[in-house]
């Protein structure tokens, strides 16, 4: 396998629980050294294509190579070079950071000095080398995440996988975690993330694959798929709400009114005429505008255009 090819390659990937059809001829492909984002609802088969990529489960038909061996066939080549991060915690709480790491070491049969020196390498790496000697159940959820991260690069991994990484995590902690990805993928690791937060795929991934029913419904940079939603929205946010459906009207294109946020919004080609014209058209109509923005879609609402889209077509 070289830097140029692809480090993950799915085709027809099929899946059955029972009556349950979780994956139905699943495809993907995804380059060396960059972040593939897995985005879908609730059930879409995100975690079954995850646990198949890393061996943990056969699927019924299809194709999967991982690191450019086939992990049908070649399970044990494929997991001597991945990593994989679940959505539970995966170290020992009653042990310390560095007893942690080393315990994974010698379960990779690295041997005592070697298990000893990754572990360090690996806390300092993630800024925990002052913690290296303390319980894990005294580290902040933030730490114990990037714990568990350095955990699953003991081998040095070309793919590390991560199923949901900083659910439960604050702020703070998810940044950390966020950081350590980008410092593991600027160092030519691949990293496969699977995450219920868009924000997140949205800070880290360089494609997004978004599931749905377990196929792909749509793929692409997470501009390309801003773009499918129509571009560029404008938002007004009114002072009187009575003037909500009035404004509605006065907007390019079709408006949504959400009368919560006293907000009208709307989808728009040119940016800096859809702004001058809304605004005279407010001012010709004598209604007034607490703030008027022009902005790219949030990727929460691509995921919502583009679910609703495949459910409306159903």
């Amino acid at each position: 396998m070289t830097d140029h090819d692809p480090a993950i390659v799915v085709e027809g990937l099929r899946k059955k629980y029972g009556d349950k059809q979780a994956l139905d001829g699943l495809d993907l492909t995804v380059r060396s050294g960059t972040v593939q984002g897995i985005l879908g609802p609730n059930g879409a088969g995100k975690t079954t294509a995850v646990r198949i990529m890393s061996t943990l489960l056969r699927p019924d038909d299809g194709r999967v190579e991982v690191a450019g061996i086939d992990a049908r066939t070649r399970a044990d080549e494929v997991r001597s070079r991945i990593g994989l991060l679940g959505q539970s915690a995966a170290v020992d709480e009653e042990l310390s950071g560095r007893q942690n790491l080393e315990m994974f070491g010698r379960l990779y049969h690295l041997g005592a000095r070697r298990a000893s020196a990754r572990a360090e390498e690996l806390l300092t790496r993630f800024g925990l080398a002052d913690t290296g000697t303390k319980a894990v159940k005294q580290y902040s959820g933030g730490m114990r995440r990037r714990l568990d991260l350095a955990a699953s690069l003991i081998c040095e991994p070309r793919v590390l996988f991560l199923d949901e990484p900083t659910t439960g995590l604050d702020p703070r902690g998810r940044t950390e975690v966020w950081n350590a990805v980008r410092s593991l993928v600027s160092g030519g690791t691949t990293v496969l993330l699977t995450t219920q937060y868009l924000e997140e795929a949205d800070q880290l991934a360089d494609r997004i694959a978004v599931i749905n029913h377990g196929k792909v419904i749509a793929q692409g940079t997470v501009d390309e798929l801003k773009t499918k939603t129509g571009g560029d929205r404008i938002d007004v946010v009114l002072h009187d709400t009575s003037r909500l459906a009035r404004a509605a009207l006065l907007l390019p294109g079709a408006a949504t009114v959400d009368e919560d946020r006293r907000l009208v919004s709307a989808s728009v080609g040119d940016r800096m005429a859809a702004l001058t014209e809304t605004v005279r058209a407010l001012e010709a109509a004598g209604i007034v505008a607490e703030d008027i923005a022009v902005r790219r879609p949030t990727l929460d609402e691509v995921f919502m255009h583009l679910t609703k889209t495949e459910a409306e077509a159903a």
